[in-house]
């Protein structure tokens, strides 16, 4: 899965911020809850508009910038 094809960024959209595609439910805000302790049962009961998907996703995209931001040029 690409998690492109299930995070956004919109300037129209929670101030540009990456979400969920169709949400309002911002990246950073699913990493909250996750470092908060939720398990990914609560987080999809709390959020039914969420899938196991797009919280994979949600991982990968934190994983994706924090390797281009750590990345040395060549």
């Amino acid at each position: 899965m690409d998690y492109l094809e299930r995070i956004t960024i919109d300037p129209a959209v929670r101030s540009g911020k990456p979400c969920i595609r169709g949400t309002r439910i911002t990246v950073q805000d699913v990493l909250e809850y996750m470092a908060s302790e939720m398990t990914e049962d609560e987080i999809l009961s709390d959020f039914p508009d969420l899938s196991a998907d797009d919280l994979r996703a949600v991982l990968r995209y934190a994983a994706n910038r924090e390797r281009r931001l750590f990345a040395v040029p060549g």
